[in-house]
């Protein structure tokens, strides 16, 4: 529907019809942009995450878990009541498995010998430096009888899943 005319300089293209295509180009070149912002956004933590001097003291070169992460893996593996059969075995080093086996009239994953009525995770530590993360663990035995804290410790290293490692029945500062 353009409409040309001639003129000194040549034909040329009523304003209508490059207002009309003006759209056209402007939203492709922001589908074109959209898209390459996308893809570089979704390669740079990839490229990041292999930095050499972003993994912890245990020879890793790849990223940590923060405390958040630590904290949310900690709260799923405990819940309320404890960790079930499918935790214990798939969220536990074989270190800390073998550790539980050696007391079979103690469940050492809580500390206690009988299911807590509730679990709550207290402040997340990380130390980079050791690849270590670690939290207090209170579980709760219901009315009148008293809280019992002890701590959890979880490996930062992100390129493995993250697990328990090992547990301190002590309470924490004491």
């Amino acid at each position: 529907m353009s409409h040309t005319s001639h003129t000194a300089h040549g034909p040329r293209t009523s304003r209508t019809s490059r207002r009309t295509k003006r759209p056209a180009l402007l939203a492709a070149t922001c589908v074109t942009a959209v898209g390459l912002g996308l893809g570089l956004a979704a390669a740079v933590p990839v490229a990041a995450a292999g930095q050499p001097g972003a993994g912890s003291g245990s020879g890793s070169t790849g990223r940590q878990y923060d405390a958040k992460e630590v904290r949310h893996f900690l709260k799923g593996f405990y819940g309320n009541h404890g960790p079930s059969a499918w935790e214990r075995e798939h969220l536990v080093t074989e270190e800390l498995k073998e550790k539980v086996a050696q007391t079979p009239d103690y469940d050492l994953l809580l500390c206690a010998q009988n299911v807590p009525k509730a679990i709550d995770i207290g402040p997340v530590t990380t130390a980079q430096s050791a690849g270590v993360g670690w939290a207090p663990v209170t579980t709760h035995w219901g009315k009148g009888q008293d809280a019992q804290v002890f701590t959890a410790y979880v490996g930062l290293d992100a390129s493995k899943p993250m697990k328990l490692m090992d547990i301190s029945c002590e309470a924490p500062n004491g």
